[in-house]
């Protein structure tokens, strides 16, 4: 593994620890902290200028309708930090 992708892999790790905890427990403040500044600032360090746009998106553009919409969205944005995730693992020499 480079050196340049374990700090980014390690952070994407961390960081989709902390939102899978913090989503089984309902926590979302937490939640809407993490999406606004540790998932976009990971998705930019990654080059993963969608998902960072996505992660804005999610807190500051649209008002949520309900509690439930808004944790439903948060599942979006964790599946696809899994994808890359997942995308990293098997293919460790892939671009992040």
């Amino acid at each position: 593994m480079s050196t340049l992708i374990a700090p980014l892999q390690h952070g994407l790790e961390d960081i989709l620890g902390e939102m899978v905890h913090a989503r089984r427990t309902g926590d979302m403040g937490r939640l809407a902290l993490l999406a606004y500044c540790e998932v976009r600032r990971w998705a930019r360090q990654a080059g993963e200028p969608e998902l960072a746009d996505r992660s804005t998106e999610l807190i500051t553009r649209h008002p949520h309708a309900s509690r439930d919409q808004f944790m439903e969205q948060i599942d979006v944005l964790i599946h696809d930090l899994e994808a890359v995730h997942t995308r990293v693992l098997g293919n460790p020499h892939a671009p992040l």
